[in-house]
């Protein structure tokens, strides 16, 4: 009884079917298998000296980065703000800004506004009266083409074909003797000379030629066949032989070696990480057994309950008698300075006398029974 349920997609009645294997790898060689583990063991004993420096550097540095450069870096930006952007944002802003508007505006009234002027009112009407003029002088020459060259064009074709047509009847005759003198005298023999002198001797050249050239390339493939032969035989072929049974050999055998060396570094490496965090975690809990857990349990039993007693026997009472002494120090101050203030008074007053009472001033503004209330319509400005 089938008790798996149908995927997606099958049918129920068909059987579920075997999850698809993961690629196998290629069997290997005992020489890789011999190669692998002392490789890796070795790696593994150079390889976790270094990871565990590593990592020293590695929490070191974020120590010196989160605790020193990111600080200050910070405090540098601030430093080169104040002394570098803020200086010239303040220029830009306050110097350069208003420097620069007014020299556009000086610009735009002394050199835009007098050049857009002279094009407007000056330029343009100029231009305007060129163009007229200049079709003017278009239109007349047009004129004397239409009027002028032309008819006298026409005229003077007419008269160049007539003298044509003359010239030409009286010619003909002589052209007619000059071609029989040439054809006799110089193409008949020419003829003869290129049909039973030049060509023979040409086609007897032409054969020794082709015999030449083909001893020559006779030559050429001889040599070139014993230097193909001499060279197959002397390099060719021991070179073949030695990247064959040498060579080949030799480089599978490196690259298996440093496959194996590769994956012995990766193995090693994270082997190494994971003994580096092993051997700093149990630095770590033995740095806090042996120093911070004595020191805290020494502040919580030893340090606090005498800080506590400390406080409550001796800082607080002392303060509180500090300020006692305090307070009765400042009222013994304010009542020495009260006695001297009197006995001024008193030697003032037997010396130059009683002091004349100041006589009372109108006030500015009206008095309690005359200021304006919520009962009365009038001020005391409007008042009688």
């Amino acid at each position: 009884m089938d008790l798996e349920k149908p995927r997606a997609g099958q049918p129920a009645g068909q059987p579920a079917q075997p999850p698809a294997q993961p690629p196998a790898r290629a069997p290997e060689g005992c020489l890789v298998v011999a190669i692998r583990l002392p490789v890796r063991i070795v790696v593994l004993v150079l390889v976790v000296p270094v990871r565990m420096v590593w990592d020293a550097l590695v929490v070191v540095g974020r120590l010196l980065r989160d605790a020193v450069l990111r600080p200050l870096g910070r405090a540098l930006l601030w430093l080169g703000k104040a002394l570098f952007v803020w200086p010239l944002i303040g220029l830009w802003r306050y110097a350069v800004v208003p420097v620069g508007r007014a020299l556009g505006w000086l610009v735009k009234v002394l050199v835009v506004v007098p050049v857009v002027w002279s094009y407007r009112y000056l330029l343009t009407p100029v231009g305007h009266g060129i163009a007229w003029l200049a079709r003017g002088i278009g239109a007349g020459l047009a004129w004397v083409y239409a009027r002028v060259l032309t008819p006298l064009g026409h005229a003077g074709r007419w008269l160049l074909r007539g003298i044509g047509a003359v010239l030409a009847a009286v010619g003909v005759g002589a052209y007619t003797v000059v071609a029989w003198l040439v054809r006799h005298l110089v193409v008949v023999p020419a003829g003869w000379v290129h049909r039973w002198i030049l060509a023979p001797v040409g086609r007897a050249i032409a054969w020794c030629a082709r015999g030449v050239w083909r001893l020559a390339a006779l030559l050429v493939t001889g040599i070139g066949l014993v230097l193909y032969w001499t060279a197959r035989i002397l390099v060719v072929l021991p070179v073949l032989a030695l990247w064959r049974w040498v060579l080949a050999p030799v480089g599978r055998f490196l690259a298996v070696v440093a496959r194996e060396v590769g994956e012995a570094l990766g193995h090693a490496w994270r082997i190494a990480g994971r003994i580096s965090r092993a051997v700093g975690r149990f630095l770590g809990t033995l740095f806090r057994w042996i120093f911070v857990e004595p020191v805290r349990w020494a502040y919580r039993t030893v340090l606090t309950p005498v800080g506590h007693v400390v406080r409550d026997a001796v800082l607080r009472p002392a303060a509180r008698a500090a300020r006692s002494v305090g307070r009765a120090t400042r009222q013994t101050l304010a009542a020495a300075r009260e006695t001297a203030r009197q006995a001024r008074a008193d030697v003032r007053r037997m010396l130059f006398g009683e002091s004349r009472e100041r006589e009372a001033v109108g006030r500015r503004e009206p008095s309690g029974a005359e200021a304006r209330t919520l009962g009365r319509s009038t001020t005391a400005l409007t008042k009688d």
